[in-house]
């Protein structure tokens, strides 16, 4: 096996690390601080061309391949996960669907423009009380004539507050239970779309993420996208790449989170010494580094996996598992080098350990992943 990036992806890897160290880790804590979409880094993303990174070219895109595009979503985490996890919802849920089930106008009055940067998507999967479990999705979608009307209430909400359009799941069959689910498109200032409070969150607080509401939002039939019933079906057809590059996602922080440590402990004096000369130090760095390896092993055979459609969901279940404990371990174990400056507010630490907790969700929790794992193994 080759484990090596092809050089057009190790030069792209290095233009995006470029960007990221001269133009987010800057401003990453203030944007954090701030709590705000940080929509003026979401332009120069946008400008960039990292938005449309895989759609074709024709729409403005740059038809790369997943490997690619998870070096890309590594390199905006390690700089700030608020803004990469933003990116990451425009270019793969809330504008996947539109791509492959929307009309041309669709593409062209929404895609086009939120490859560049222009328009902002959102995707509304989640309930109050349907999460892991799809099949209690309560929103509901009833034909009517040209139309469909749509109501329900959606949480958890990623850059609601700021969207121009979102992809909503609802119910159009009860009856068939998860195969009845499907998939709308619903445009900002459409009656009855109500955006409800920001939810005020410990982490990724400049990726704004809040309620929705939907009372008799009335949308012309061809706002369904994908064919009745095909809802299920056309959501699992991009889970694992959800899963994969939010393992990429979780290998990004992680790098940043231990290469933060790994300067405090050389630049900290301690009984006349560096703290990294200390044996339990060079354990907990030894540890970090071993667990990153892994996980960026893990994230990019998924990817590559994924470029040449072989199946993979125990590898990406496993991916995200990996990837995302490790985040979060590695974030902890930082804040611990870190001793007393990992509790303020000042050191980038807590920044790394408050948001390495949002990537233990997105995609399935830990415990829904090791029951797909099981699944996979034949338990």
């Amino acid at each position: 096996m080759d484990f090596n990036f092809s050089e057009a992806q190790q030069s792209f890897k290095q233009s995006v690390a470029r960007f990221v160290d001269k133009e987010i880790i800057p401003v990453a804590q203030a944007i954090d601080e701030q709590g705000e979409f940080p929509i003026k880094l979401f332009k120069r993303v946008g400008e960039l061309g990292y938005l449309g990174l895989r759609y074709p070219e024709e729409l403005g895109g740059a038809a790369a391949d997943m490997t690619t595009f998870c070096l890309m979503t590594e390199e905006l985490a390690r700089g700030s996960l608020s803004l990469a996890a933003s990116v990451a919802m425009q270019c793969l849920m809330s504008t996947n669907f539109i791509y492959r089930f929307g009309t041309e106008d669709h593409k062209k009055r929404l895609l086009i423009p939120a490859i560049k940067g222009e328009k902002i998507g959102a995707f509304a999967l989640t309930e109050p009380n349907a999460g892991s479990d799809l099949t209690a999705i309560e929103t509901t979608a009833k034909k009517d004539g040209d139309f469909y009307i749509l109501n329900g209430q959606k949480t958890w909400t990623t850059s609601a507050t700021v969207a121009d359009f979102f992809t909503v799941l609802a119910t159009l069959d009860k009856s068939k239970g998860i195969k009845g689910v499907d998939f709308f498109l619903v445009e900002k200032n459409t009656p009855g779309l109500i955006i409800g409070k920001k939810i005020n969150k410990m982490g990724v607080r400049a990726s704004e993420t809040s309620e929705l509401a939907l009372e008799n939002c009335r949308i012309p039939q061809e706002n369904l996208l994908g064919e009745s019933g095909t809802g299920f079906k056309n959501l699992m057809g991009i889970l694992n790449q959800i899963r994969v590059m939010t393992g990429s996602l979780s290998l990004g922080l992680a790098r940043a989170a231990y290469d933060s440590a790994l300067k405090y402990a050389r630049e900290r004096v301690q009984f006349g010494k560096p703290i990294f000369e200390f044996q339990a130090i060079q354990h907990k760095l030894a540890e970090m580094a071993t667990g990153i390896q892994s996980a960026h092993l893990m994230v990019y055979y998924a990817a590559w996996l994924i470029d040449r459609n072989i199946p993979c969901n125990k590898e990406a279940a496993m991916t995200k598992l990996v990837a995302s404990e490790t985040a979060n371990k590695v974030a902890d174990e930082c804040t611990r080098i870190f001793a007393s400056y990992g509790f303020s507010m000042e050191y980038p630490a807590q920044r790394y350990f408050r948001d390495a907790r949002f990537l233990l969700l997105g995609g399935g929790t830990s415990e829904i992943l090791k029951n797909i794992i099981a699944k996979e193994i034949g338990l």
